[in-house]
């Protein structure tokens, strides 16, 4: 496996590792719009900070790592801690559990430039229970946005040792 920023050629295999992410939680009754592909695939390539998770050099995975957190989501003081927001995580569907390599390498990747914390969002209480009783995430709040509710979870920020070996050394350092 191998992370590194995605590029514009990427945006075809984002594009349809998403919408088999998409199918497979429609089929389990979990609603996502097929909108959440395109969107990830046009961000290939562009400044948006996207990372792609290869297995033997198919894209696998995507996400997003932004050194702002949402200003309606975290107070002035939190938001002046250095952190890595984690946003838009997509994984092929498989029972690999990829999405805890992108967190796992998330945590390394802010660590190593100098960020304290990794921080994400989700509207799912599924996706929050997976967080914090597998992944030890921390949750810091939950905030009303559009009627919808969105946790906000957080984790200290550390090199990963157990994933770098993983990658097998492929890891893109930034």
């Amino acid at each position: 496996m191998e992370i590194r920023p995605a590029v514009a050629d990427d945006a075809e295999g984002i594009e349809d590792m998403v919408s088999r992410r998409v199918q497979w939680l429609e089929e389990r009754r979990v609603g996502v719009s097929l909108r959440a592909a395109a969107a990830m695939a046009e961000q290939a390539g562009d400044e948006t900070p996207n990372w792609v998770l290869l297995d033997d050099g198919e894209i696998a995975g995507c996400t997003t790592t932004y050194t702002e957190s949402p200003a309606w989501a975290f107070t002035e003081e939190e938001r002046d801690i250095p952190a890595v927001f984690l946003a838009s995580t997509w994984t092929v569907p498989n029972d690999r559990r990829l999405g805890w390599v992108l967190a796992r390498w998330a945590l390394g990747h802010a660590a190593r430039t100098g960020h304290q914390e990794v921080r994400r969002g989700t509207f799912a209480p599924e996706l929050v229970r997976y967080y914090t009783r597998v992944q030890g995430w921390t949750v810091l709040r939950e905030v009303d946005r559009r009627g919808k509710v969105c946790t906000f979870l957080t984790r200290a920020a550390e090199v990963r040792p157990d994933l770098d070996s993983l990658l097998s050394g492929r890891i893109t350092r930034a």
